[in-house]
């Protein structure tokens, strides 16, 4: 089996980049939801206080990495506009809009992949900004991990939206 230049940039725009986006974000909020006062020594703070710098810092990394691929490597790819006549196999937006019956994984699907993409790495920024910033305040405050673990999760919504939108538009018209 061998995969075209474009299918290789989308495995990595959706498995890599958003597979270990995901498995970040789990790390993470195992580290956020542990990090309470009470349960820690000082050198356990730290320790934790390093893991979840480390996670929150890479989880916003490559979910700018997956947005920007999206964006810019994989989408021009799937809005390129046919020549008349030509195999739709290779045009995925023309191809979705050419069947009645697929159409509207363009006019939802996509659309919504497009702008809904961009809320995870926005708020895993956001995220990573407040466990850098106020660190070992979040262990204290319950309050504020609450509200940054409420962020941290939705940047995980917003990615399993946009991936689970991209796989299932991938899985009826393929980048080739």
């Amino acid at each position: 089996m061998s995969m075209s230049t474009r299918e290789l940039w989308v495995t990595f725009h959706g498995m890599v980049f958003g597979g270990v986006f995901l498995l970040a974000y789990s790390a993470g909020a195992l580290a956020l939801w542990g990090l309470t006062g009470s349960s820690l020594t000082v050198s356990g703070l730290k320790e934790r206080l390093l893991f979840l710098r480390l996670c929150t810092l890479g989880m916003a990394a490559l979910a700018w990495l997956t947005a920007i691929s999206g964006a810019f490597v994989a989408y021009p790819w799937y809005r390129k506009i046919p020549p008349a006549g030509a195999d739709l196999a290779f045009y995925p937006q023309a191809l979705l809009k050419a069947n009645p019956l697929l159409h509207e994984w363009h006019f939802f699907g996509m659309e919504w992949k497009e702008h809904v993409a961009w809320l995870a790495p926005i708020a895993a920024t956001a995220v990573a900004y407040a466990v850098w910033k106020h660190g070992s305040v979040l262990a204290k405050d319950d309050r504020l991990r609450k509200a940054v673990l409420l962020m941290h999760t939705a940047a995980f919504a917003a990615a399993t939206v946009a991936g689970g939108l991209g796989a299932l538009i991938t899985k009826a018209a393929p980048i080739r």
